[in-house]
């Protein structure tokens, strides 16, 4: 197995995991911690959502959704010609649904932290919702803000249940770092699995030492 290439698409796929939910994460953060909008109850739910329900089956609903015969899938074979499943791009939104509640959740908290009396001035002052968005809170909850990010990023890196059934596990196209360990285990190569697995959990203690110390920081 090409060791290198399969950390490259494994860091590919989480960085754009991450790129999708990132600005999600911190639309519906706003909406349900600052806005408070009616229904946030249920935004709130829905986007925890994926923690509770199996990886296998938020990608087997996708496979529904993108494959030739679903909604979307249809549209773009038909439209363009693109196939999305067993793609590295199946496997990215695959793991942005399923690393998207770590995010979100972490977002929401810095920006709760964030004293409304700033932004409240802010407004005073004619300051426009956008404009206190970007100059109150987030340069006071960025720190909290990029923790989350990271702690998304480091789960989109171990996705394997909703990744090997929408994107499947083929050598060079969708295969990360998680689904080269199953293959070590299923052949019996037990040098391979402990490699990749070595590697994991190198990629997953530098994320996590960096997520700790930016909480430290914010603390």
């Amino acid at each position: 197995m090409n060791t290198w290439g399969i950390v490259g698409i494994t860091l590919q796929i989480a960085l754009v995991a991450t790129l999708i939910d990132f600005p999600i994460a911190l639309a519906l953060s706003w909406l349900i911690v600052k806005k408070r909008i009616r229904g946030r109850t249920i935004l709130d739910v829905l986007a925890s959502l994926p923690l509770a329900v199996p990886p296998v089956a938020i990608g087997y609903f996708l496979l529904i959704l993108l494959g030739r015969n679903g909604p979307i899938g249809g549209f773009l074979h038909s439209a363009f010609g693109l196939d999305v499943v067993f793609t590295w791009v199946a496997a990215a939104l695959a793991s942005a649904i399923v690393a998207f509640p770590l995010m979100a959740r972490a977002i929401m908290v810095a920006m709760d932290g964030v004293d409304e009396r700033f932004e409240m001035s802010a407004r005073s002052l004619g300051a426009g919702t956008m404009r206190v968005i970007m100059t109150i809170t987030i340069p006071l909850a960025y720190r909290g803000m990029l923790a989350g990010v990271l702690l998304g990023f480091v789960r989109a890196l171990s996705e394997f249940g909703a990744t090997i059934v929408v994107a499947g596990n083929i050598p060079g196209k969708t295969q990360t770092i998680p689904l080269a360990i199953f293959s070590g285990v299923q052949l019996g190569d037990n040098d391979t699995a402990m490699r990749f697995a070595a590697i994991s959990i190198a990629l997953a203690v530098v994320t996590l030492l960096m997520h700790n110390w930016l909480l430290e920081r914010r603390a």
